[in-house]
């Protein structure tokens, strides 16, 4: 029996959680992650303080070494790169773009771990988009990188079903875990050059924009099951809001109501607070009545929408405004 070859010299880029499972896979394997890049520290907590990221924590607890750029469009970021003579760079949410001279550096080039099934939901972020969307599945993509924005060959997908009570928390834990194996599999036939890499149907994609925290403002002229949506795509950022009484009202969790009477027999103007079930709020949408079951207001908890509703009337209530 032949023995492998010689622990491959990796670069990895990544900032967030969703990265982590994959740096852990390489750091675990027998290559040689020679460092870390991630986005530089962020103020964060309520007295704003730098804080570093999941990325950089899990490096500094591994003892790899991190890089933290602004740009990677200098020529002494891009030497410092150069002389770590790296075989590979793994990319997985770093955040930055990587100008063509940087993609040049390793020399068996740069692949990227995207969470979703390319060429559908390139960009920034692919798992709120697949739930807003009512998409039935993703999955994760691992791509050859090039100049454009997740638009490279890629080498291999894994998908998975969306559960119809799927949160983004939920689906990015489980795409997270699933990119991690994918690179595990590929990692060795892409260093070998033996993988193969299949061009994009570039007729076919769409992209998933940057969210704002405009975007979590429930318009309440829209369906039941659009709302629906939205409140689990954009959990826990930046969650689906509404104004009760001219306060901020964040909707953690909601469903759509089911059953005979509760879809198409009510009437009034959409986000009027209809009762007080069992087990939630009940708001007539733009078509269908939503059921808001954990909700929070400034300044406090999280709590069961009930259990708001016992000690503050909204029965008649006109969310929205």
């Amino acid at each position: 029996m032949g023995s492998d070859p010689s622990p491959a010299r990796i670069i990895f880029g990544g900032s967030p959680d969703f990265a982590v499972p994959c740096l852990a896979a390489l750091a675990d394997s027998r290559h040689d992650v020679v460092a870390v890049l991630t986005q530089p520290d962020r103020p964060a907590g309520r007295g704003r303080k730098l804080s570093a990221g999941p990325v950089k924590q899990f490096a500094i607890d591994r003892r790899i070494d991190v890089m933290q750029p602004g740009t990677l469009s200098e020529v002494e970021t891009q030497d410092a790169l150069r002389a770590l003579r790296p075989d590979l760079m793994v990319i997985v949410a770093y955040g930055l773009l990587l100008p063509p001279a940087v993609l040049e550096i390793p020399r068996d080039g740069c692949i990227n771990v995207h969470a979703s099934l390319l060429p559908r939901w390139r960009g920034a972020a692919p798992i709120q988009a697949a739930i807003l969307a009512g998409d039935e599945v993703s999955g994760v993509s691992i791509m050859q990188m090039e100049a454009g924005l997740d638009t490279g060959p890629v080498f291999a997908t894994r998908e998975l079903t969306i559960g119809a009570t799927e949160t983004a928390d939920s689906l990015h834990d489980r795409l997270a875990a699933l990119g991690a194996d994918l690179l595990t599999e590929v990692l060795d036939s892409v260093l070998a050059g033996t993988a193969v890499a299949t061009p994009q149907n570039h007729d076919a994609a769409n992209y998933a924009g940057r969210i704002s925290k405009t975007d979590a403002v429930i318009d309440w002229h829209r369906s039941a099951n659009e709302i629906d949506r939205q409140v689990r795509a954009y959990r826990s950022w930046p969650v689906a809001e509404t104004l009760l009484d001219g306060k901020r009202m964040r909707c953690w969790a909601a469903a759509p109501v089911r059953g005979p009477g509760s879809l198409g027999e009510q009437s009034g103007a959409p986000g009027r607070v209809i009762g007080v079930a069992g087990d939630g709020i009940d708001v007539l949408t733009g078509d269908g009545v939503l059921r808001l079951t954990e909700i929070q207001m400034p300044g406090k908890q999280r709590m069961a929408a009930v259990q708001f509703a016992n000690g503050y009337s909204v029965d008649g209530k006109l969310l929205g405004q």
